[in-house]
């Protein structure tokens, strides 16, 4: 039991709530030794559930059946945070209720406490909104301070493009500049991106849906393909160590920790090289401005019924994914692989599945669109005011700005 999870703002919850519906379902918590990544000793979820609004954490444990959620733990408060980094960062100032920020750090040193060995915090949050991009960095901060030597995995979803909020820029920005700053890996997930994969299998509808419930459920299953014990790592019983490795393997250097993650799966007889290519098919291949992208490592994670398939076409899969993903020569050992039995996704079933996770310097196409968005609404003042109003400063957005041209820069020459 070395990880605590979590979860801020509606979106945070909302994959949260994906997630321990899948850790949850009877067919997945096989056994005693399946819960210990995941519970306490008392059998209670080591999950805290964060919002300034209680709606998606009322409907949240509703949903995950079964009493699995520890009360104390569903932090929530009683107005938004405005779609506002600012002033979810400094917490709506906590006039009227007690701080969000010291609920959640309470509730955060109990569970520590409650560790049979806690190494880290898993985080769940989104960069559009003001309590999960505002509050999520600020809890960043105060874990990183409290418990210096526990690592930090954020799984950070990005907002569409096309735009959901005038302020998603500014959130952004400096959202992922806390990032940067203070915690140790960061899984990317793009809403633009991920409606794509989501949408994949209904490509041949003439109009295909794709709900949000589909796109949380496929990052939830991204998740699990990295996240849920292996056998590597599990002895008689598993203490939950997949976060951690997945970080001392994927980040070699502690400047570039901007993750890419993807999926495939597949039912009935399986050929690995293929899954391996769809897995990485929207892995892209070329910056904007025509220069090669390149990966400084690489993780594949196989879950079949028939490990030895896998490892019989292991060559072919490494050879698929050493070309698409252009790893750094520098790096002697640049791909690592894990292989388990259990599918969570569709237990008891003939069915396959490979996550691939890459440090791959695509993150820069999105780090450079985000500051130079931003910039632009910088420059003309644009909504400006309501960051001053709740205590941001200007030396707040030039730090962001540096971190953020800094990060691009050393994706920039990863080929070289």
């Amino acid at each position: 039991m070395s990880a605590v999870w979590l979860q801020v703002g509606q979106c945070g919850n909302q994959i949260g709530q994906e997630w321990w519906q899948l850790l949850t379902q009877k067919s997945a918590l096989q056994g005693e030794a399946d819960r210990h990544p995941f519970c306490s000793l008392d059998g209670k979820l080591s999950a805290i559930c964060v919002d300034s609004e209680p709606k998606v954490v009322r409907k949240l444990q509703r949903h995950v059946k079964g009493g699995f959620f520890r009360e104390s733990n569903l932090i929530v408060g009683k107005q938004g945070r405005g779609k506002n980094w600012a002033y979810g960062y400094h917490d709506g100032h906590a006039d009227s209720e007690r701080s969000l920020l010291q609920r959640t750090m309470e509730s955060l040193r109990k569970e520590a406490e409650r560790r049979d060995c806690y190494c880290g915090t898993v985080l769940f949050h989104s960069l559009g909104g003001g309590t999960g991009a505002g509050l999520g960095s600020r809890l960043c901060e105060a874990i990183r301070d409290e418990y210096s030597l526990g690592q930090i995995l954020a799984v950070t979803v990005a907002p569409h493009q096309a735009g959901e909020s005038p302020l998603q820029h500014y959130n952004a920005l400096l959202c992922l500049a806390w990032l940067q700053r203070h915690t140790d890996g960061i899984l990317l997930l793009q809403n633009d991106e991920v409606l794509a994969r989501a949408g994949a299998p209904h490509a041949a509808a003439a109009q295909p849906r794709v709900s949000l419930s589909s796109m949380n459920t496929y990052i939830a299953s991204c998740l699990a393909g990295l996240l849920y014990p292996v056998e590597a790592f599990t002895g008689r019983v598993s203490i939950g160590m997949e976060p951690w490795e997945l970080l001392r393997t994927v980040c070699p250097m502690p400047a570039m920790k901007f993750l890419y993650v993807s999926q495939a799966s597949h039912r009935g007889t399986v050929f690995w090289d293929s899954l391996a290519s769809s897995s990485v098919h929207y892995l892209p291949r070329e910056s904007h401005a025509g220069q090669p992208h390149h990966s400084t490592a690489v993780l594949a994670v196989a879950r079949s019924p028939d490990k030895d398939s896998f490892l019989r076409a292991h060559g072919s899969v490494l050879k698929r994914l050493h070309q698409a993903c252009r790893c750094v020569p520098w790096n002697p050992f640049p791909i690592s692989c894990w292989t388990d039995s259990h599918s969570v996704m569709e237990p008891g079933s003939h069915s396959h599945s490979l996550t691939v996770c890459t440090n791959h310097s695509s993150s820069a196409d999105f780090l450079q669109q985000v500051a130079e968005r931003a910039q632009v609404m910088y420059r003309a003042g644009a909504y400006l005011h309501w960051y001053w109003r709740h205590g941001c400063e200007e030396e707040d957005f030039r730090q962001a700005f540096d971190t953020l041209r800094s990060v691009t820069d050393d994706y920039g020459h990863l080929g070289e």
